[in-house]
């Protein structure tokens, strides 16, 4: 008992008292450090106004830090349309024979956010359709240097001017009767590009590895990468903007001439907003069943109120499940339009008249086997791409050695509108 005494006195109670200490000391330390965070929180979570702009500009309303380090961009878009006696390009015989129906309809409904986080070089991007509940792009982009870039993320391959200028900012109410079959459309994956060099000898170019699959998928199906690349060359010694008509009314001519090539094998042989498709007389049965090889050639200038702009695009499509049979297709349309104020004074500075020519053959192997058409545009811009009302008037028609020709007029007119 007197042994326990002791070890009580001299051991027990200093331990015990130093427990209470160290765990008050604890406690305290406990309390500043939750209250230093609760103040750090607090402090984070307030928006300093004096630190903030607040706009309206060409992308919306938009939120900037005066350092630049932060940007955000909100942008919606409307698109109302009338069409008759249809809306959608025919792609078949029974497509012309039965012919539309006259209708009214909200043709896009998005909404846009971009801008840059932590350095004015990181930049991202995303734009949904609410119509049709369609992520359709979502990208980050590291744009430091003039010469070298780097893209992630899911957005519209860079194949062809026509399908990469904006919905919003076209010249013609819908891009040609060739997108269908040529473009690349959204895709997923990684992208290198840039501009070199200066005056006549001014390049841009894309290089990219996607997965081939379309819109909306993550994978490759059969580990078959799409790889895609444009050399565009700015020979007037800068790059020409991807937007419809001189709105700018270049005071010098600028103009580009481009070449583009893809290769891929997937089991589609089309791609467009909803994903991957087939063109008719193809089926995507098969996990990398086609390999379509593809090219296009093409120019655009725009000088004093003038824009012009035209593409070539050829098509290889071999069926690997049919002893690589192979399909071989062709297409072009050449467009134009003019701001006719710069000639006739008393003609309206706000109106555009284009005009555009395409033919597109889906087998060069068959004779008299050819779609074509023709159509006529009137643009009036209250205020540039962002509020403009588009009236055109289409011809359309299909010759096959198989049946009858056939052909039919269109109408429509549209009102662009981004809020």
């Amino acid at each position: 008992m007197k042994h326990l005494q002791t070890f009580t006195h001299i051991v027990a109670k200093p331990c015990i008292v130093l427990m209470l200490l160290s765990f008050a000391s604890f406690s305290s330390l406990a309390q500043k450090q939750k209250s230093l965070k609760a103040d750090t929180i607090k402090t984070d979570t307030l928006v300093d106004a004096s630190n903030m702009s607040v706009r309206y500009g060409s992308k919306g309303i938009e939120l900037q830090t005066k350092d630049n380090k932060f940007l955000f961009q909100l942008q919606s878009r409307f698109q109302f349309r009338f069409a008759t006696p249809g809306d959608a390009d025919p792609v078949t015989y029974d497509d012309y024979l039965q012919g539309g129906h006259t209708g009214f309809k909200i043709n896009r409904a998005r909404l846009k956010v971009g801008g840059h986080a932590f350095e004015p070089w990181l930049k991202y991007y995303w734009e949904y359709e609410l119509s049709q509940s369609n992520l359709l792009d979502f990208r980050i982009m590291i744009e430091r240097y003039k010469w070298l870039n780097f893209k992630a993320g899911q957005w519209k391959a860079e194949f062809t001017r026509e399908r990469f200028i904006s919905s919003g900012e076209q010249q013609m109410m819908d891009r040609s009767l060739i997108n269908r079959s040529f473009t690349l459309d959204r895709q997923q994956g990684v992208e290198l590009y840039g501009e070199l060099g200066k005056g006549i000898a001014d390049f841009s170019y894309w290089a990219a590895a996607m997965t081939g699959t379309g819109r909306g998928n993550t994978k490759n199906d059969d580990n078959h990468l799409m790889y895609f690349g444009r050399l565009q060359w700015n020979f007037m010694g800068e790059p020409l903007e991807f937007e419809g008509g001189d709105l700018e009314h270049h005071e010098k001519p600028v103009a580009i001439v481009a070449a583009s090539a893809v290769t891929n094998q997937s089991p589609y042989t089309r791609f467009s907003q909803a994903g991957g498709g087939s063109l008719e007389g193809f089926n995507a049965d098969t996990a990398g069943r086609y390999r379509v090889n593809q090219w296009n050639l093409e120019s655009a200038l725009m000088y004093k109120g003038f824009s012009g702009q035209s593409e070539w695009h050829h098509k290889y499509i071999f069926d690997t499940l049919h002893g690589n049979a192979l399909t071989e297709m062709e297409g072009y349309y050449a467009q134009a339009g003019y701001f006719f104020h710069g000639l006739i004074e008393s003609f309206p500075r706000q109106l555009e008249i284009a005009a555009r020519e395409t033919v597109y053959r889906p087998n060069v192997d068959l004779r008299n086997n050819l779609q074509r058409e023709t159509s006529l545009a009137c643009n009036w811009f209250f205020k540039g791409h962002k509020n403009k009302l588009t009236a055109e008037v289409n011809y359309l028609s299909l010759q096959d050695p198989t049946v009858p020709m056939v052909g039919g007029y269109r109408f429509r007119i549209q009102w662009d509108i981004s809020l």
